[in-house]
């Protein structure tokens, strides 16, 4: 985890440049021109920013755990038992930070879906004739969606972040399936469960040069009745060729020390 100061260095700076954008006529006039030009055929490669709507500390996005009736998820009798073996340190079923059951406050890989439903940073995306490589700011993570029209793997070993395949729907929208995930990760913060027989639909929209838009549909029969949307349509914008992505590394040391400070109720500090 990162320590407060540097998290206060990363945000204070862009509020200042937002600021001259906003006020700027120049810039509204470009950053207008940019995203009105056509986007490019089969093309969703560049460095995007979704913002803090990419953050979604109560869970995915589009499906918060808030308490609100209409969040309330599909799950199966076998989703309910698997939901109340997780302690999620963030929303309505919210624990002590030293009491959560997080895989990822201990440093383990977000895996897939997670990556795209929590701490969704900076994306850089790259393209070749037989691959989409996507690079994460949050863990410093890559992905590789195959588009050389292989078929997913009969048996697969579980992965972290799964098999992903993908094709163009049509000229400005890609569309990737992922499966074999590893079932001990999260779907999101929130701690919603899934199965091996996970799987994920992402589908990247180009709606103009500077957009891109992603969307996420979740389907595991096993913990759900029925597939669900866990993003809707969530914007980037583009970045310039040149944009330097800041690093966000999970740090066991600085965790154990957050613990000890802010974590730890204080119950337990008494009893060390």
């Amino acid at each position: 985890m990162e320590k407060i100061p540097n998290m206060r260095k990363h945000f204070v700076a862009p509020r200042v440049v937002l600021t001259v954008l906003i006020f700027s006529p120049l810039a509204r006039s470009q950053m207008k021109g940019q995203k009105a030009a056509p986007p490019p055929r089969h093309d969703i490669s560049g460095i995007w920013e979704p913002g803090a709507v990419g953050i979604q500390g109560l869970g995915a996005s589009a499906m918060p755990e808030d308490g609100k009736p209409e969040h309330r998820l599909p799950y199966t009798p076998l989703g309910l038992e698997a939901l109340d073996h997780t302690k999620p340190s963030n929303g309505v079923r919210s624990v002590l930070p030293a009491e959560t059951n997080d895989p990822v406050v201990y440093c383990d890989p977000q895996g897939f879906p997670r990556e795209d439903l929590y701490e969704l940073r900076t994306t850089q995306i790259l393209q070749t004739p037989q691959k989409v490589v996507l690079l994460y700011q949050f863990g410093k993570i890559w992905r590789v969606v195959w588009t050389d029209g292989r078929e997913f793997p009969k048996d697969p070993e579980p992965r972290w972040f799964g098999y992903s395949v993908g094709k163009w729907a049509d000229d400005y929208t890609f569309v990737v399936q992922t499966w074999g995930t590893d079932e001990r990760t999260w779907i999101d913060r929130a701690g919603r469960p899934h199965s091996g027989d996970l799987r994920v639909e992402e589908r990247f929209h180009r709606a103009d040069h500077g957009t891109l838009e992603l969307t996420v549909t979740i389907d595991d029969p096993k913990m759900y009745t029925k597939p669900w949307v866990a993003l809707d349509r969530l914007r980037f914008e583009l970045q310039p060729p040149n944009y330097d992505v800041r690093e966000m590394i999970c740090s066991p040391s600085e965790f154990a020390e957050y613990n000890k400070l802010i974590g730890t109720p204080a119950s337990d500090k008494d009893r060390q």
